[in-house]
């Protein structure tokens, strides 16, 4: 299995290519539709894309640490996280490739 990082670059290059918007709206396009993701999860802590997944954002309590190698405990701080759950057509199709 050979990892590969997807970019919101690259990302861009395919809408530009299949779709035939210019680079610079290519671009803006995926800013634009990232940055209202962040903005509805601040507001409202769960998206739900249909056909795709769910995102939503939950609260991680305050807790201990531990530094593997050094056995060093510390605080680690109270704070929000965001999960994605995929559909079922996702998971449907990653597992059936």
């Amino acid at each position: 299995m050979v990892k590969k990082n997807f970019t919101k670059k690259d990302l861009a290059n395919k809408l530009h290519k299949n779709l035939g918007f210019s680079k610079n709206q290519s671009f803006d396009l995926v800013n634009d539709f990232f940055d209202c993701i962040v903005n509805e999860l601040v507001n409202s802590n769960i998206i739900k894309i249909t056909s795709f997944g769910t995102f939503q954002v939950f609260k991680k309590r305050e807790r201990i640490g531990r530094n593997p190698k050094t056995k060093k405990e510390f605080q680690i701080s109270a704070r929000r996280v965001v999960r994605f759950k995929p559909s079922s057509l996702i998971k449907n199709k990653i597992n059936n490739l």
